[in-house]
Parts: structure tokens; sequence; C-alpha cells
């Protein structure tokens, strides 16, 4: 039965309050019209649990702007919502175009630092981001009283002579949840055995980040990237207000999962008294990244699962944990996001 107001209410007693049931929960397409994104399709997801977050069709089906009862929950870079003809996989160009956002999906077949692999230069963090969705799916209804709202669709990345990557997202939420799981499925259908590299770089920013913001991990140790991470190790996990001049910090948080293979990272705001937490199984995305970057309006905390850490694919090839798929190979992907309040 849905919870609406913090109340329970059947289907019944819900449709009698309506005149439609989009006023309190729904999926809306839209397109945005001016600017670096002008073009953009989207869908604007409101679930009736206060949370309302909206998905670029024509960015990999990420997720940009998010909040919960009308408090922000994602950072958003100066570059917006651009277009994905403004793409540039050259060097660090990724940036120039990265929305920040809820969720920025980095691979398919590279994440991380720019590199050079065998004889390919690839760029920071891979192509996803500018894949368009084919297949486009969004559906409502009534089971017994549960309102569900579903959002698929289709992503590939390919090149003759080359990989043929398929990632199907499926975006499921229930009316009165203040949360959705994302379920991905990537499939090689080329004919040749392909490297397979994916991360979800999840951005937080104010009012949830905050000086009294702090992140849990399950973590057996945390392992900072370099000397500059290492220098604010025993703050890892704590932030503060913003800094002129300060410079990122990524650690490495080694996970240990529990009874039933999950993790769950939360980051929790105590003062707004509201978290917001991703679970996940640790077998298929066995690495978790930090990105702490505090400065004057570069005021984020990205929190990045992955297949990979995010050194670029010839390091992750080194080091013996690059991942790969062969012809016809699948590979499953889920996580449960979940906003609360807390006590």
């Amino acid at each position: 039965m849905p919870t609406f107001l913090a109340r329970n209410l059947s289907k019944a007693r819900l449709l009698s309050k309506t005149g439609d049931i989009s006023q309190i929960a729904g999926l809306r397409r839209i397109e945005i019209a001016e600017g670096p994104g002008k073009g953009v399709g989207a869908v604007e997801v409101t679930t009736g649990g206060g949370l309302v977050y909206t998905v670029l069709l024509d960015r990999g089906m990420d997720i940009t702007h998010a909040s919960y009862d009308a408090v922000n929950l994602a950072w958003r870079s100066p570059s917006g919502d651009c277009h994905p003809a403004r793409y540039d996989d050259k060097g660090p160009g990724w940036l120039r175009t990265f929305p920040g956002g809820m969720l920025t999906t980095c691979g398919l077949l590279q994440t991380g630092a720019l590199c050079r692999d065998g004889d390919e230069e690839l760029g920071v963090h891979g192509r996803y981001t500018s894949l368009s969705a084919s297949n486009v799916s969004q559906r409502t209804y009534w089971k017994g009283n549960d309102y569900h709202l579903e959002l698929s669709g289709e992503m590939r990345e390919a090149v003759i002579f080359g990989e043929n990557m398929l990632l199907r997202r499926e975006i499921l939420t229930k009316l009165g949840d203040p949360g959705f799981l994302l379920r991905d499925t990537v499939v090689n259908e080329g004919p040749r055995t392909v490297p397979h590299m994916i991360l979800y770089h999840c951005n937080y920013g104010f009012p949830l980040l905050d000086a009294a913001t702090y992140l849990e991990t399950p973590n057996t140790r945390i392992e900072p990237r370099d000397e500059e991470a290492a220098k604010g190790e025993s703050e890892a996990c704590h932030f503060g207000p913003p800094q002129a001049n300060y410079r990122e910090k990524v650690y490495f948080h080694h996970l240990k999962a529990d009874r039933k293979g999950s993790v769950t990272i939360r980051l929790t705001n105590p003062d707004l008294r509201l978290s917001v937490s991703m679970t996940y199984l640790l077998n298929q995305l066995p690495y978790f990244t930090q990105w702490k970057m505090l400065g004057n309006r570069e005021y984020v905390c990205g929190l990045e699962p992955g297949n990979a850490l995010v050194m670029g694919r010839a390091e992750e090839r080194h080091a013996g944990r690059l991942s790969h798929l062969k012809p016809g190979e699948t590979r499953t992907y889920k996580i449960r996001f979940q906003v609360q309040r807390e006590p």
C-alpha cells in the first residue's frame, strides 16, 4: 500500500482524491529548449515520496537534478546538461561536458584517467556519457495497491572492426518510495572479446553536502590514491566548508560485504537529518572510489562504485583488475538508491 504524506492510502482512496494520479506521482517527458543542452530529451520522475529527479535520455539515461522534499541532493557543474554532440573524447575533454548530477555513468571500455592502452589513446572516463538512448519505454501501472513507475532504454557503444557493447538500463520505483532501483545489463554483441569497465560516478552537493556531513562505508581500510590524499587520510570521511585553493583528494575504500554479499554506502547530513545511501552486491562492483573536492564552487563528494579503479585502463590491465566480456557474454549491475530522514 503506498505511503503518501506519512499515511498508508489504498488505491481507491488515492484515486478518490485526485483528478489524475500524475498530480502526486508520474513520469513526464521533456526536452531542453535552449543553451548547450538544447535538444536533449529527458524524463522527470516524481515518486510522491518526496523524491524528484531528472533522467537524461541523450546522456546515457544518467540522472542530473535530484531533490528530496525540495532539498537538493546533487552537485551540478558549470557545464550543465550539454548535448552529446558537444562531447570531446580527447584528453581531459570529458570534463567540458561533465554535468555532475546524481549519476554520471563512466565506461563501457574505459574509466578513470586518460591513458594509452596498446595502440589506443583513451580519454577520461570513456564514451558512455555521450550515448543517446533508443527503444525508450516509460510505463506506469497499478499492481494491487502499488503504483509502479518504470523507465527503460538501451545505449550502444560500437564501431566497425571494434567493440559492439549494449547496455540496457531500467529505473524502477513505486509511488511513495523515496528511492529507486537502477538495473543495468551489459552485453557484448560483437564478434570479439573486449575490455569492459564501468563506474557509477555519483556526485553529491550542497545542502546535502555541508560542513557536518559524514560518509559511512563498510571498509576494512581506506587507501589514499597519492600523497595529496594521504595528507587528509584521517579525515577522509568527514568534510567541512569550502576552501580556497583546495586540491582534490581520492580514496579507495576496501569494502567488506555482509552475509548477503551486499554493501551499503551512506552519506549523512545530521543538521538536515537527511541521508542518501547506495546498496549493491560487492561481487558485481568490487571497487569503491571516493572523490573529495572541497573547493569554492567545486564543492562535491563523489561516491563511485565500479568494476575497476580510476587509474585508467592501461593501469587496470597492468594491475590485473581489468575485466573482459566474451562475445555474447552478459553482466548485470543493480544499485538501490535510497533517501531517508534520520532520527
